[in-house]
């Protein structure tokens, strides 16, 4: 196992970006932890959909957030969190994020048990600049991570908390 002495700043980690949206960088990675987790820390921009309604089969989630206010839609149930505050997204569990606020989002997830956060490179092509995105292979991508998505939720999640919809899907930037 690697490891990790010091602080791990804005220079560590694997970034995936998806255009000037929704980025994932790895902060920590299943072979750094013994595959016991892995920390991924993602920035949204204003009132950006994190993701449609999706539920991981294999891990759990912790959300730290530590900037802005990001609203969850966990089952039925909606909620936000600001800095500092700690939100658990348990596998099995329908659900989706959003930045709730006027400013930069930023959080860090930690996943339970390591391996997801390969996913994020894994789909990052699937999303070429100036083009649809290639949801036939995010759909495989998905099934070989044990993710189910629910691309259908866009509109009615996008409409019910007035999101602009994920970047990466084609939106234009706000403002």
């Amino acid at each position: 196992m690697s490891t990790i002495s010091g602080p791990v700043g804005d220079e560590v980690g694997t970034v995936v970006r998806f255009g000037d949206a929704f980025t994932a960088r790895t902060l920590l990675d299943a072979v750094t932890t013994g595959e016991r987790f892995s920390i991924v820390e993602h920035l949204l921009a204003w009132r950006e959909l994190g993701a449609p309604l999706h539920m991981h089969s294999r891990e759990d989630e912790f959300t730290i957030i530590t900037k802005g206010r990001v609203g969850f839609l966990l089952g039925d149930e909606v909620f936000y969190a600001g800095p500092g505050e700690l939100v658990l997204k348990p596998r099995d569990q329908w659900h989706t994020f959003w930045n709730a606020g006027d400013e930069q989002a930023r959080m860090l997830e930690i996943i339970s048990p390591a391996g997801f956060e390969k996913y994020f490179e894994e789909i990052e092509p699937f999303f070429p600049e100036g083009a649809p995105p290639d949801l036939d292979a995010m759909a495989e991508a998905n099934a070989r991570y044990g993710l189910q998505m629910d691309f259908e939720s866009l509109p009615q999640l996008i409409e019910r908390f007035d999101l602009t919809p994920p970047l990466e899907m084609g939106a234009p930037p706000p403002g």
